[in-house]
């Protein structure tokens, strides 16, 4: 099994609010992105390099609700109250090669689309990010099999660090071994679940989280 980060999820009450937190931050606006009719949400979305992505979700105002938790935890009080950096997504080319005990944590896995593109991605039942966003949740494209990332307009920013948190941190690095995540590459920590992102911008690296 080998993984790459493909994207961070930014949730918000709305893109618009969504949209300003990313801006304030970085000096960057995210753009345009699409919905996702299956979920009941929409979004925007900002590249971060060649491999990369931010993205801002929120609820689909004109859309009926799924009937289920929506993913990344919209349906939470919390994460409609502000936007935040909630989750991260790593992709894969054998999602269906998942380790068992990875999945029990990240989903079941569910085939999403937006517009023409279309992939398969894991989503737990309740909707709630994996151990409260220390996991990810994972994505194999399907049409077109590059990252989302790869056909956004370039934004002079990349992804230059992401950090963990969960209480029990030596059980979230077991598990991203699992996932191919090489020692190192992402940092881990012990206390409350959670995650930041350095990225860098034209203006230095910014921190998100």
């Amino acid at each position: 099994m080998r993984c790459e980060i493909d994207h961070l999820v930014v949730t918000a009450p709305s893109l618009q609010s969504g949209g300003d937190y990313v801006k304030a931050l970085l000096g960057v606006a995210p753009g345009p992105g699409g919905a996702h009719p299956r979920m009941g949400t929409h979004n925007l979305l900002l590249r971060l390099g060649d491999a990369a992505f931010l993205e801002v979700l929120a609820p689909d105002p004109a859309a009926p609700h799924p009937g289920r938790p929506r993913w990344f935890g919209l349906d939470d009080a919390a994460a409609l109250r502000a936007p935040r950096l909630s989750a991260w997504v790593a992709r894969t080319d054998d999602l269906r090669g998942c380790p068992e005990q990875v999945l029990a944590c990240c989903g079941a896995i569910e085939t999403q689309t937006r517009g023409t593109r279309e992939w398969l991605i894991t989503i737990p039942a309740d909707g709630r990010v994996p151990l409260g966003g220390a996991l990810p949740m994972l994505v194999e494209w399907q049409q077109p099999r590059a990252p989302a990332g790869a056909g956004l307009p370039e934004a002079a920013c990349t992804l230059a660090s992401l950090g963990l948190r969960h209480p029990e941190p030596a059980r979230v690095e077991s598990l991203l071994a699992r996932l191919g995540f090489a020692a190192g590459r992402i940092t881990i920590e012990a206390g409350e679940p959670g995650l930041w992102a350095g990225i860098a911008t034209p203006a230095g690296v910014r921190r998100l989280g």
